[in-house]
């Protein structure tokens, strides 16, 4: 009989010396060192999983909805999409404009043409400083 055999039988037993060994052994390989109800041992699970920040699933389960949006927007500058929302409202400005009901002029939009300025005038100062 092998030693590994002869320690499972010995955990087994009823003897003191058997149940303090098995509670020391429950301890090193961090299992649950007396016996528990099933309602405590939820909450052992609970704390034994990864948390829930760290799991994969969780934190990249929404796509990357700003870089979709800034792509659309680039995809329509060039003519490449189609976005029958923007164009109304496109539409529903011109004629009010040329009804004479233009908006004072409010802080600038997140547009494409904004964002692609902004990018080329970060990479001209780049430039300049090289």
């Amino acid at each position: 009989m092998s030693n590994y055999a002869k320690y499972v039988e010995l955990t087994k037993l009823t003897t003191e010396y058997a149940r303090r060994m098995k509670r020391l052994s429950d301890r090193i390989f961090t299992e649950v060192a007396r016996p528990t109800n099933p309602k405590s041992m939820k909450v052992v699970k609970l704390f034994s999983e990864k948390p829930v920040n760290l799991r994969k699933e969780v934190h990249s389960y929404y796509p990357r909805h700003p870089e979709t949006g800034k792509l659309m927007l680039m995809l329509r500058y060039y003519g490449l999409y189609r976005d029958e929302h923007e164009d109304f409202r496109e539409e529903m400005k011109r004629m009010r404009a040329l009804k004479g009901k233009v908006e004072p002029e409010r802080k600038s939009r997140k547009t494409f043409t904004n964002i692609f300025e902004g990018k080329s005038k970060q990479v001209n100062k780049k430039s300049e400083e090289s």
